[in-house]
């Protein structure tokens, strides 16, 4: 295993060994050895910032939702943590995604391929979707639900760190009846999973007579989701 839980709340990896470490800014605890940190390029944000139009306002948008991140390089070990949110370890297998919030990842081994995905296209590990107007339009789901317009999908062979309160239940996906979870205590899912958000109001919700989950996100497909014990928002 690349990360290893000195706790709850920390982990600890070997820079050499994992090939480089990415991890969001501030996450840094400590670190022994001889160890470098640079500033992580937010991938795919350039280009579409660079463009003209609503490509821009998507580039903006895609930005203000990704953290910023720092590159570990060299040999010694470094530990992370952040905010003393509890900590989930993801190792991912060739052939398979994980997608999760920008927000909700502590860190991942470089080797990883990293994108940023629009989740307006309603899937949740086979790429979003959409086109810049389903972006834009995204933006009013984000709102209700308390997530982004944009979610980081990683894929390859290595390791990630997920962020959660509470710590993380893991769901199994994959019979009959889909796995239905609060969008704001969803946090990523891993293997083939697709999601759609759906709205649970009924007439009485909506004059504020009623009560129950006004939105939920069905997640159907083969693999995992990461749910965290709380609606807490990172």
């Amino acid at each position: 295993m690349v990360f290893t839980k000195v706790n709850s709340k920390v982990v600890k990896v070997d820079v050499a060994a994992a090939g480089g470490v990415v991890a969001r800014t501030g996450a840094m605890l400590l670190y022994t050895g001889d160890v470098s940190f640079s500033p992580h390029q937010v991938p795919g944000a350039a280009q579409m910032g660079g463009m003209g139009g609503l490509m821009r306002i998507a580039g903006r948008m895609m930005q203000g939702e990704h953290e910023r991140t720092m590159l570990a390089q060299g040999y010694g070990e470094v530990h992370y943590g952040f905010a003393g949110l509890d900590l989930h370890i993801v190792e991912i297998q060739p052939g398979a995604v994980l997608t999760v919030e920008a927000s909700r990842l502590l860190a991942n081994t470089a080797g990883l391929q990293s994108s940023i995905v629009s989740v307006a296209g309603g899937s949740s590990g086979g790429g979003g979707g959409g086109g810049v107007m389903g972006m834009l339009r995204g933006a009013a789901t984000g709102a209700l639900t308390g997530q982004g317009m944009f979610t980081t999908q990683l894929s390859g062979h290595g390791a990630a760190v997920l962020l959660a309160h509470g710590g993380v239940l893991e769901l199994q996906v994959g019979g009959p009846a889909p796995v239905v979870v609060d969008p704001q205590a969803f946090v990523g899912a891993y293997g083939n999973v697709q999601t759609e958000l759906k709205t649970a109001l009924s007439w009485r919700d909506a004059v504020g007579r009623g009560s129950g989950e006004g939105m939920q996100l069905n997640c159907q497909g083969q693999g995992i989701v990461y749910v965290q014990a709380s609606e807490d928002k990172l």
